[in-house]
């Protein structure tokens, strides 16, 4: 059972040029730059969140500069994006969307950092500093992508516009970025596809094959729902003669209820098919079983529960992030207190009956339950669809002795309200990166190997071909 522990860690992290792509040379400043140089400059300019705007003009100044065409959507720190198209916006065409996102999370701890966070730092084999692969690698190979396929077609026309789209605080969900770009640009976009950052490949998720390398492109992600819980009790106010009923303590009780729970194991088509997929690529009794999960829930169930992120993608979650309310004085008893959870929702769970449940479980009536955040239901992206079946297929060329699963996160990015939206989304980083390198992520001494570049972007490029037939 070791797959169901180590799948984990692939899950949660946040997915041809014959080795050419690294010698390729794009305009930059009246200078040409390659790959590397291109995307260690970019990360010397900071830009967490709230603050994207001179790292975004630098990148967009790329993209001018380099006769792609160009459209600002938003201009001010916290929601600066902007398109890079292959061909007009204003031509109509169905639209192979290239998602990243221009911010980061802050440096950390500078001295813990090997290389100084925005240096940019090109060493023999890797380009370090914050953003390294979250997420500006990833928009620099989306870029160098989208700039070779732009010089082989020439004057070729496609039934397919590509587009690079950049956008801003993906790390913080602000109500810029992809939320402004979708409220304000959706139908200019005219998006058929999105594909956006995922998991890389790993290794050891196979326990009997730990060298298989695998792919997994996700087509889903758990639902967010918060929740603003709101309790006023009218008691005495006096700390030392302590009523039976007082607003803190109720609440307490009733989160009780529904937090020292176990939650329900559910299965849905998403989990038991990422179950029956490894178990494809398992051998002896460990295949049997995980290509037979409903059969063998006793087993899988107590495997479930040893791990909280593997249970995540069996469960609806709720967790309790804050417990508020306007005490100063730690001798005086609050009239109201509100507690915050973030719950997560599997795929086609009913909202109103998760809601109607957890009133039950609380087990107070005068507990108000308000809704702060919410995505509404929608259908997973299908597998069988001839986007993925490219993305698969590219993959599958650069990387011919690696495997591919679908799967979905317990998370969400920047991709969920395009899917919200009905359209095709996919989460992928078509790279193959050591798991030491994920460790740093959003962590000290982030960096990405420069030959992942490579083959981030000659995967790219081949899943574009064959979505464009060139």
């Amino acid at each position: 059972m070791k797959a169901f522990h180590i799948i984990i860690f692939f899950i949660v992290s946040y997915l041809s040029l014959n080795g050419q792509t690294k010698m390729q040379l794009i305009n930059s400043n009246d200078d040409h730059k390659n790959i590397y140089e291109i995307l260690s400059s970019y990360i010397q300019i900071k830009s967490e969140s709230g603050n994207e705007k001179e790292a975004g003009l630098y990148l967009r100044n790329l993209c001018e500069a380099n006769q792609l065409n160009v459209y600002p959507m938003g201009e001010a720190n916290g929601n600066f994006n902007f398109a890079a198209s292959l061909f007009p916006l204003e031509s109509k065409k169905p639209n192979i969307i290239l998602l990243n996102h221009i911010d980061t999370v802050s440096e950390g701890v500078l001295e813990e950092w090997q290389y100084p966070p925005y240096s940019g730092e090109i060493t023999d084999e890797d380009i370090w500093g914050r953003g390294a692969y979250d997420n500006k690698g990833a928009a620099v190979m989306q870029l160098f992508s989208l700039l070779n396929i732009k010089s082989s077609i020439g004057n070729f026309n496609t039934e397919y516009n590509v587009t690079m789209l950049s956008v801003s605080c993906e790390e913080t969900q602000c109500e810029g970025g992809i939320n402004f770009v979708i409220e304000n640009y959706f139908d200019q976009l005219n998006p058929v596809l999105v594909l956006g950052e995922g998991p890389p490949a790993l290794k050891n998720i196979v326990s009997t094959n730990p060298d298989l390398e695998i792919f997994g492109i996700s087509v889903a992600q758990k639902r967010p729902l918060w929740l603003e819980l709101e309790l006023e009790v009218k008691s005495s106010g006096h700390g030392s003669v302590p009523p039976h009923h007082y607003a803190n303590k109720d609440m307490v009780l009733a989160l009780d209820n529904i937090l020292n729970k176990k939650p329900k194991i559910i299965y849905d088509d998403l989990n038991v098919s990422l179950l029956k997929q490894l178990g494809q690529l398992e051998k002896g009794l460990k295949k049997m079983v995980l290509k037979h999960p409903r059969l063998f829930k006793f087993l899988i169930k107590s495997e479930l529960r040893k791990t909280p992120e593997l249970l995540a993608l069996f469960t609806n979650t709720i967790s309790l992030t804050q417990i508020h309310n306007n005490n100063q004085t730690i001798n005086n008893i609050p009239q109201s207190v509100k507690a915050y959870l973030d719950c997560r929702l599997l795929v086609g769970q009913n909202e109103s009956l998760f809601l109607e449940d957890l009133k039950t479980k609380l087990n107070n009536s005068n507990i108000n339950i308000n809704i702060l955040n919410h995505t509404p239901s929608y259908l997973p992206s299908d597998t069988t669809n001839l986007f993925y079946q490219n993305l698969e297929a590219a993959i599958n060329e650069n990387f011919p002795d690696a495997k591919i699963i679908s799967l979905f996160t317990p998370n969400f990015n920047d991709t969920t309200p395009f899917r919200n939206k009905g359209i095709t989304t996919l989460s992928s980083n078509p790279i193959s990166m050591p798991r030491t390198f994920l460790e740093c992520v959003h962590n000290t001494n982030e960096r990405i190997p420069k030959q992942c570049l490579v083959e981030g972007t000659n995967t790219y490029v081949t899943f574009l071909n064959k979505c464009l037939n060139l």
